[in-house]
């Protein structure tokens, strides 16, 4: 039986569609591709500048251009708005701290789906720091 609160969200060809135009316009209008994993790297930077300046300065990876707030770093940020605003209009925000086909798949233990999430996030981080994402 379908849960009618999840067929309240919406169509997953309209917001696959809605994307590909978001990247599409990226490009044409700035010649840059939509991205987010440089933009956690920039926040940890951002973050360890509040406490130490000097050393974020001389960073390997920050010599060529400081941490700051710029375009994709308010992209992320409109990512969770968005979905904030998606979700609430389409009364189907609700806060969760697991999804129930992960509960399914690894079992009620915490710590289990702990791991698992916390190494996929490792083998996605790596995957997209090497592709210099």
């Amino acid at each position: 039986m379908e849960n009618k609160q999840e067929s309240k969200g919406w169509s997953p060809y309209l917001a696959g569609a809605l994307t590909g135009l978001l990247l599409v316009f990226s490009v044409w209008f700035t010649g840059k591709y939509v991205g987010a994993s440089t933009t956690f790297v920039r926040t940890a930077g951002l973050v360890e500048r509040l406490f130490d300046q000097e050393r974020v300065a001389k960073m390997e990876y920050f010599m060529k251009e400081l941490p700051k707030i710029d375009w994709q770093w308010m992209f992320v940020v409109g990512i969770f708005f968005g979905s904030l605003i998606a979700s609430t209009t389409s009364k189907t925000f609700r806060l969760q701290g697991v999804p129930a086909m992960w509960e399914s798949r690894f079992g009620p233990h915490k710590a289990k789906r702990a791991v698992v999430a916390f190494l996929g996030g490792i083998v996605a981080m790596f995957g997209a720091r090497l592709a210099d994402g």
